[in-house]
């Protein structure tokens, strides 16, 4: 798990060049809340608006998840807890006032960070 990145993933960098590439500019890598560890992806801090580029694999896409055999146990424990740690994350946020965007690494980055565009003219 050593070798996993935690920053600068391949999903990432595609979403992140789809958003310079319509003109939008951001942090990367950042907390959204001083003081929280959890760090977002891509931060828009005038807007409040953090967005998680989330791995199929470790944060358990409904559509492409899949459970290792070794040592079964430990890791449905260790998924599970990612998940449960988004969701708290995800509450974290809204109650202080952030809008939370988790895209999967399986979607197009184009489309995502139409949607994303689209949130920040709303706001």
């Amino acid at each position: 798990m050593s070798k996993q990145r935690r920053a600068g993933t391949a999903p990432e960098l595609a979403l992140r060049r789809e958003l310079h590439r319509a003109g939008l500019r951001y942090f990367v890598d950042r907390a959204p809340i001083k003081g929280q560890r959890r760090r977002a992806d891509v931060v828009f801090p005038r807007r409040r608006i953090a967005v998680y580029v989330d791995g199929c694999f470790w944060h358990r896409c409904p559509v492409h998840a899949t459970a290792p055999k070794n040592n079964a146990e430990w890791w449905a424990e260790k998924l599970a807890g990612n998940v449960a740690r988004d969701r708290a994350t995800d509450a974290a946020l809204r109650e202080a006032g952030w809008q939370v965007v988790r895209i999967w690494e399986h979607e197009d980055p184009g489309a995502a960070a139409q949607q994303i565009v689209a949130l920040l003219r709303e706001s």
